[in-house]
């Protein structure tokens, strides 16, 4: 054990490695949780407008992360240990159940990649320590969230929340900013989008952005510093405009149909984590 430890400290493309093996793994159970948690919240909903109307709902089978177990959308086939390998099984099952033969969503092979793909890179930026395991998890739920934002338009506060909670504790320690600027980030973060809503509507009558908006940029800002909130604000917008603006020139995107702001917030956020310093030097520099 104590070998295996020296390794992973000593050797960066050992613990790179190890956390693309873990990514994988995570990207997998991601894909659950972006598929059941938004039909947990819609269950949940349910029971509580029924409660306030008195009423009971009917015994429902238990549905949560771990149950049932996952299977094909179509035939409901259950996925077999070897049919749930990350990637790989999307592969030499060239994209389609091993059962009836229909077509498997290209999002699941997709999601494992940049799950591992980002984890390697996050454990080669940071090195064997605590600053990789906070980014791991960062990544992890930013995945998530800017996948079910993408499907929903909601950003869970099961979600959001805890990570709000879990950047600040970690920066009690400095892992990432300053534990006063990550709580002025936080603040700053909410803020700044809770602002911008209330203008927007006050000007329009019409409401620009979600509540999660504002809690996910809180949460990158206790878990980066207020610093970091101006590289994550302008990059968000600017590819956020960029995709808009080409949905409605290639699709017909109408300009009535709400773009979900939380996938652009995510992206932000990671570039942020892996090259914010860097950034906000070059633009200091330049100006």
């Amino acid at each position: 054990m104590q070998g295996a430890l020296q390794l992973l400290q000593s050797s960066p493309g050992a613990f790179a490695a190890l956390c693309a093996a873990l990514g994988l793994a995570v990207g997998s159970f991601l894909n659950v949780v972006i598929h059941r948690l938004p039909k947990m919240m819609e269950r949940g909903w349910q029971a509580q407008c029924a409660e306030l109307r008195g009423e009971k709902l009917p015994e429902a089978p238990a549905y949560n992360l771990l149950t049932p177990r996952s299977g094909c959308p179509h035939c409901g086939h259950a996925i077999g240990a070897l049919e749930n390998i990350p990637v790989l099984s999307y592969l030499l099952l060239r994209g389609r159940c091993a059962a009836c033969g229909k077509p498997i969503g290209l999002r699941y092979p997709v999601v494992e990649a940049l799950s591992g793909a980002l984890s390697a890179y996050a454990g080669w930026h940071f090195g064997f320590g605590l600053a990789a395991a906070g980014a791991l998890v960062l990544v992890w739920s930013l995945i998530a969230l800017a996948f079910i934002d993408l499907d929903t338009q909601f950003l869970p506060d099961s979600i959001t929340l805890p990570l709000l909670w879990a950047g600040l504790l970690l920066n009690l320690g400095g892992v990432f900013t300053a534990l006063p600027s990550a709580v002025i980030g936080a603040a700053a973060g909410y803020l700044a989008l809770w602002s911008v809503y209330w203008l927007f509507k006050l000007a329009t009558g019409k409401e620009g952005m979600g509540y999660g908006d504002f809690k996910l940029l809180g949460a990158l800002g206790a878990w980066l510093g207020w610093k970091m909130l101006p590289v994550v604000i302008l990059l968000s917008s600017v590819v956020g405009a960029l995709v808009g603006i080409a949905l409605m020139v290639a699709a017909r995107h109408g300009r009535n149909v709400p773009i979900p702001f939380g996938p652009y917030l995510a992206g932000g956020g990671v570039i942020a984590l892996f090259w914010g310093e860097r950034l906000t030097r070059t633009y200091l520099g330049l100006i």
